[in-house]
Order: structure tokens, then C-alpha cells, then sequence
């Protein structure tokens, strides 16, 4: 699917923050951009456990950046021909290969961003890396794509598994229980979150007491083999540590609720969670449980100007995929206008070592060592129904977690 943004599309808009500094070059007339126009890629899951958290409103959040992207630059733009390509992979590695090398070869994308599921994300990283093509990471938490299967073209923006676990597993650990029973997805997300809590967990004073990997996708919605177990496991678990994400996430805390484990002395932990999932079960399902977040829309008055844009646009609030997938895109613009190409050696040579101040990167650098986009996260919970003053309102911000704590320093695994 192709759609066009120019600037008749975004003379309504108002523009938000830029983010990059610099003008870069002032007009079109000298650029030296692939066929006199950019394209950019949106590939993600459409139809599946992932669709509601980021899915075609991603796509729609990638236009809003073109759209003010356009408004800022007018007719001194490197191009007003940005074109947006889409495709679902399915969560399936060999199908986001495939519409990978598709994208790039076929249908001219300069960029392919988003990409959830870590499986498919590697996969990805790979045709990046060989078609010498900008790949921007949104939705995978893999934290191999700064480590070993890093690379020149690839950048890791939004969150991964050590921010999770830094903050959820941690905290969890010292203030709610010790013992901990891991059920996780039994794909490279899952075993890279199993690995990164168990870590966390441990280095906190815990025990992972129990761990099971369920299959992935669990087609059945069934999860009742493994939380039946949780609470006969010797020593019982204090926490059940449930690392699914998006409809598979919302089936497991529904029949966690449904055996009553909490009666039965098994808290939860949730690994990753994004607002679509809290909408789902509703707040009354969850409240009181911590998590890790990336972005949250009423975090502040610069967040919820662009999720009132946001929901205006496709009728939602914006999840912190949505905003990530936002701020990549125009990051990747400015670095292309202030480059005055496309070249995608002389566009990461822009990007790498730049700070970034955005509607999603506070206190955002782009590292040089491993492409590792750093950023400040949040240590949230989710509110009572009672606390809860509109729709989406769901969740208090208690902590912020500073850039600088809240990712790894930069792997030695990684070789770029």
C-alpha cells in the first residue's frame, strides 16, 4: 500500500518540535535524493496479536510526520515527494524478509521502520545490512540488534529488554515479592526477556523459583497449563512474571484473573505492556501493577498536544509505538534535509552522536557505539477505575528514569 503526503496535506498542522537543530539545506534545487523523492516504509503486524498497539496507526503517526515535517520547510524542503509504503509481516521472520527486500528493492524505500516482533526484526537487520539501507527498529525489544547482530544501517529507537527489566523486574523485586515464576513467549523476544528479568531479578536479591516458554503465537489464547502451575511450584512464587505483549498479554491477565491467582498469594508483573492493552482489560483488571513504559501521552502538555492530533486523526490515544514510530520518521527527515541527501552512509554519518529533544526523546541521543537510541523512561502504574478521569487516562507516572540509567552501555558484542 502506498500513500502520498505533501505540503496541501499538511497546511493545517501545526508543527510540533523539530527535534535536530541545524537547518540543513535551504532548497530543493540542488538535492541529490533517489528519484527526486523519499520513501518510507512502515512494516509491521496488521492483523495480529500486535496490530492494536501499533499496526496502521503507526502509519498513520508516520504521516503526521511528514505532515509537519512539510509544514516546516515549505518549499525549502529537500523534496515534498514523501511517500509512505506499508506491510504486514505477519509476525512471521521469513514474510517481513521477504516484503523487506520488497520494500527496498521493488517499491524504492529509503527507510523501513517499526518492525515488532524480535524474530522478524533480526531478520530485517540482516536485508538492512545488505542492501546498505536505513532501518529504523520501533517495536522489537530484542536487545541483539545492539549487540550481536548490529549494524551500520540499523538503529534500536524506542525501548528494549533492559529497560524492562531495569525498571519492572528491579523494582518489583525489592518492593513486592522475591520469588518470581517467568512465562514467556518462546520466540527471540521472549528468551531475550526471560534472560534480561532473570538477570534483573537476580542482581535485586530475587529467585527465579519456575520458567516456561509458551508458544508463540499461542493461536488458542489458551495460557491455563502454565498459571495453574504457578501457585504448586515449591517454593511458590511471590510474582508471576507474565513477559507476553498485545493480545496474547491481554488472554493471560484475563485467566489470571479468572483462577483468582492473586487470592491464591501470586502477584503479577507485566513485562511489557502498552496503553492498547490497558484499554482492552480495563484498568479495573489491572490496577496497582508497575511496569516500565517508554512515553506516556499525558505525561505533559508537549505529549498531549500531539496525542490530541493523534486521536483526532484515527480516534485513539497513541501508544509509546506510535509516538516512537512519529519521532523516527521526522528524525530521519532532518537528518536527510540537513544532509542534502539520501545517501544512507552520509545520513547515519548525520545521525550517529546527535542529541534529540522530541515529543518522544527527552534527553535522546542517538549512540554513536552501537545505534542504540537512548532516551528518559518511566516507571508507571496502572490507576484504580476510581482514579481514572477520562477515556485513556489510565496510568500515573511515578518515576522517571533518567537516559543514562535506564539502557546498557554499549555491548562489546557489537561491531559495527
Amino acid at each position: 500500500m502506498r500513500r502520498t503526503m505533501g505540503v496541501a496535506a499538511a497546511s493545517a498542522v501545526v508543527v510540533l518540535v523539530a527535534g535536530c537543530g541545524g537547518g540543513g539545506p535551504q532548497s530543493s534545487g540542488d538535492q541529490k535524493l533517489t528519484g527526486d523523492k523519499i520513501v518510507l516504509g512502515v512494516l509491521n503486524d496488521q492483523s495480529g496479536a500486535y496490530s492494536e498497539l501499533s499496526g496502521k496507526n503507526s502509519v498513520a503517526a508516520v504521516e503526521m510526520a511528514i505532515a509537519d515535517f512539510t509544514a516546516k520547510y515549505g518549499d525549502k524542503a529537500v523534496t515534498t515527494d514523501i511517500t509512505v509504503e506499508t506491510a504486514d509481516h505477519q509476525n512471521k521472520p521469513d514474510v517481513a524478509n521477504s516484503k523487506a527486500q520488497e520494500m527496498y528493492d521493488r517499491k524504492g524505500v529509503d527507510l523501513i521502520l517499526d518492525v515488532p516482533t524480535s524474530s522478524a526484526a533480526l531478520k530485517v537487520a540482516d536485508v538492512a545490512k545488505e542492501k546498505k539501507k536505513l532501518y529504523f527498529n520501533i517495536g522489537a525489544a530484542t536487545t541483539d540488534l545492539t549487540g550481536k547482530s548490529c549494524n551500520k544501517y540499523t538503529f534500536h529507537y524506542a525501548y528494549d529488554t533492559y529497560m524492562l527489566a531495569n525498571g519492572t523486574g528491579k523494582t518489583t523485586t525489592e518492593q513486592i515479592g522475591k520469588n518470581w515464576y517467568i512465562l514467556y513467549p518462546n520466540y527471540a523476544f521472549g528468551q531475550d526477556m526471560e534472560k534480561s528479568f532473570s538477570t534483573a531479578i537476580t542482581a535485586a536479591g530475587g529467585t527465579v523459583v519456575g520458567k516456561d516458554g509458551a508458544p508463540f503465537p499461542n493461536t488458542s489464547g489458551d495460557f491455563s497449563t502454565f498459571l495453574l502451575k504457578a501457585p504448586n511450584l515449591n517454593p511458590k512464587p511471590d510474582v508471576l512474571g507474565t513477559m507476553q505483549a498485545g493480545a496474547e498479554l491481554v488472554n493471560v491477565v484475563k485467566q489470571y484473573n479468572e483462577f483468582k491467582l492473586r487470592d491464591k498469594g501470586v502477584g503479577l508483573a507485566v513485562g511489557l505492556m502498552f496503553l492498547t492493552d490497558i484499554h482492552s482489560l480495563t484498568p479495573a483488571a489491572l490496577a496497582g501493577t508497575t511496569y516500565t513504559d517508554a512515553w506516556y501521552w499525558n505525561f505533559d502538555a508537549k505529549n498531549r498536544e500531539f496525542a490530541d492530533r493523534f486521536q483526532q486523526k484515527v480516534g485513539t490515544r497513541p501508544t509509546f509505538a506510535h509516538a516512537a514510530n512519529y519521532s523516527a520518521a521526522l528524525q530521519y527527515l532532518e537528518a536527510v534535509q540537513a544532509a542534502g541527501t539520501d545517501d544512507a552512509d552520509a545520513v547515519v554519518k548525520g545521525l550517529e552522536g546527535k542529541t534529540v529533544e522530541d515529543v518522544f526523546l527527552r534527553n535522546g541521543k542517538i549512540r554513536a557505539e552501537d545505534h542504540r537510541v537512548v532516551h528518559d523512561a518511566y516507571l508507571a502504574q496502572v490507576k484504580p477505575q476510581a482514579e481514572v478521569a477520562e477515556p485513556w487516562d489510565y496510568v500515573k507516572v511515578l518515576k522517571t528514569i533518567p537516559a543514562a540509567e535506564a539502557f546498557r552501555a554499549p555491548s562489546a558484542d557489537c561491531k559495527l
